[in-house]
């Protein structure tokens, strides 16, 4: 069993409260488009009209999964722990992009397949090199799962007590998208031909070939149906820690922005899991992997960004940021009809 999470449900009606603030800001009626949504909806979670994205932070959560030797990767396993180094060189992807966006960024080594040493800027969190395959057995043990789990949570905890406002995760872990694939399979209604994508860049022989050994694995399991038994079973370290962290986030009160497929993948575990956690996400953009787009469609989610992404690693969340920013600018500094002197155009008539 998972534990409980005492999640706060957002409700309409404080959206709709903050909505009719934004309506007295000196503009004609919706005409700041989804920067009204999204000013709404963070007012609302937050408490406040003067909602606040200072201090923010970005995990990346790292971990290998044995159903890579099964092929379903163009990549080799051997990629996560470069992309890693990388990353903690400050080399990678998700690199830049925070810091220009000023998030303080995290790497957590949730299972690698490699062992770093002495490395200052890795958070070490190690439960295993990989997880097994789920092609012939759970990818983890019921203990491994909650040790996940409590990563994530235990990541998040450390943000808030240093005041964090907005949070941000990735991912980095060879074959992951295939799990996330199977999450998105058992947990939709959704056939698995239309859940799985091309990952790293399976050609069309490498798509028949990940799709008959998810088939193949999807009939070899046996097991309960439950979300909770899906995520043992078929997930990968870094997904569930990534679960743990949003579930705690929504606890805590803290918004977070979710990235491309497969951290959508872990947004929909943890709604399965609690639905109000689906309240604190704003999802930063819609990836260029196929299946993310009918998991949007499927959660009702509205996208920020349309953009083609599909590095991972949080890369769409953090290019997100500046919108989200410009939601919270437009509170904080545009003025209302009565302090600025216009004249409400709802209230003016063409002559």
């Amino acid at each position: 069993m998972i534990q409980d999470f005492d999640i706060r449900p957002i409700s309409d009606e404080e959206i709709q409260r903050a909505q009719a603030y934004i309506d007295t800001i000196a503009k004609p009626l919706g005409s700041m488009g989804q920067l009204e949504r999204l000013a709404a909806h963070l007012s609302a979670l937050q408490d406040t009209l003067r909602p606040s994205l200072c201090p923010r932070e970005h995990f990346v959560f790292a971990a290998d999964h044995g159903i890579e030797r099964e092929g379903v990767s163009k990549s080799p396993r051997e990629v996560t722990r470069q992309v890693v180094y990388s990353m903690l060189r400050g080399g990678a992807g998700i690199c830049f992009l925070t810091r220009q966006h000023d998030f303080r960024l995290h790497i957590v080594d949730v299972g690698v397949d490699h062992e770093f040493g002495d490395e200052p800027n890795l958070v070490h969190r190690k439960i295993r090199r990989g997880t097994r395959s789920f092609l012939t057995e759970a990818a983890m043990t019921l203990d491994e799962a909650h040790r996940a789990l409590s990563v994530g949570i235990a990541s998040v905890d450390e943000a808030h007590q240093r005041g964090v406002k907005l949070l941000s995760f990735g991912e980095m872990g060879i074959a992951n998208t295939s799990a996330s694939a199977l999450w998105m399979y058992y947990l939709t209604d959704f056939p698995l031909e239309e859940c799985i994508g091309r990952g790293s860049g399976l050609d069309d022989e490498g798509m028949t070939h990940k799709l008959h050994i998810l088939r193949q694995a999807v009939k070899n399991y046996t097991g309960p149906s439950d979300p909770f038994s899906i995520l043992i079973h078929f997930g990968g370290y870094e997904l569930v820690a990534a679960v743990g962290a949003m579930l705690r986030s929504a606890e805590l009160g803290i918004a977070f922005l979710v990235d491309g497929f497969i951290m959508t993948a872990c947004l929909l575990m943890a709604r399965a899991l609690h639905p109000s956690v689906a309240g604190y996400a704003f999802f930063g953009h819609a990836g260029d992997e196929a299946g993310h787009a009918r998991l949007l469609r499927y959660l009702g989610a509205e996208p920020i960004l349309r953009l083609g992404l599909r590095l991972g690693e949080g890369t769409g969340a953090v290019c997100a940021f500046p919108i989200l920013d410009s939601s919270v600018r437009m509170l904080h500094e545009m003025a209302t009809f009565t302090t600025s002197g216009v004249t409400d155009y709802v209230s003016t008539k063409e002559e």
